[in-house]
């Protein structure tokens, strides 16, 4: 009835950990993991098999390599990411779509964030805010700020198959953003007016405030796409 119990590899021991890690969203689409030689001190062990997890964790689709650093990977990334890409870029009404299912997920999003957001969340919120801005008023692209404050929010639900989802379509806001309000810096004022008054309800853990000025957000985000592309509302 019952198999022998074997000696766990120390790759397999670390592929283990680090896949517990992100399945209890303590390591987030993003973050990257300290160098090699930080890793062989945490986990006590030497250089062989911890390249081995990783490679083995690469090859999984749950890290990938960016020059020489290495970063968690979303788990839906590459079978989700290029065929939206795709179907938006073959067809722009597609847009639309995509910020319908935007509103379903933020709005969630943002309630639960309101609810659930510690100190260290908030803060990140505070910094994209304020790093965003900083590129608006000097003239900067400000895309990656845009869309990194809507992963954040993602992350401050603390649910991870919440953050994976928005991880997986990051680089569809950028793309969907910039495409839409350009270097409108009226649009863009807006917009970060909007974010303020999202961050400040998530700040003071406001649930219902923090849905309705998503909503809000979202809702201005259709009509200027719909301005953009010529449409009546």
């Amino acid at each position: 009835m019952f198999k022998s119990i074997k000696h766990v590899k120390v790759s397999d021991e670390i592929i283990n950990q680090v896949k517990t890690l992100i399945s209890e969203g303590r390591l987030k689409p993003g973050d990257r993991l300290p160098p090699e030689r930080d890793l062989v001190k945490e986990f006590s062990v030497s250089r062989p098999p911890l390249r081995e997890a990783l490679n083995s964790l690469v090859a999984m689709g749950f890290l990938e390599i960016k020059g020489k650093r290495t970063f968690i990977k979303s788990i839906t990334t590459e079978s989700m990411q290029d065929p939206l890409s795709l179907i938006i870029k073959a067809d722009t009404q597609k847009i639309f779509d995509l910020i319908e299912v935007r509103k379903a997920i933020e709005t969630w999003g943002a309630y639960h964030a309101a609810q659930r957001a510690t100190e260290e969340d908030i803060n990140q919120l505070k910094n994209i805010i304020e790093e965003m801005k900083k590129a608006f008023e000097s003239g900067r692209s400000w895309e990656k700020q845009d869309a990194d404050f809507h992963l954040g929010i993602a992350q401050a639900t603390h649910n991870t198959i919440q953050t994976h989802v928005m991880s997986t379509i990051y680089d569809l806001l950028r793309e969907s953003m910039a495409r839409v309000l350009k270097s409108d810096r009226s649009r863009v004022k807006k917009l970060l007016d909007q974010h303020h008054k999202i961050f400040n309800a998530i700040k003071n853990h406001s649930p219902d405030k923090a849905r309705e000025k998503t909503l809000e957000h979202l809702n201005y985000v259709e009509s200027e796409v719909k301005a953009s592309t010529g449409q009546k509302e």
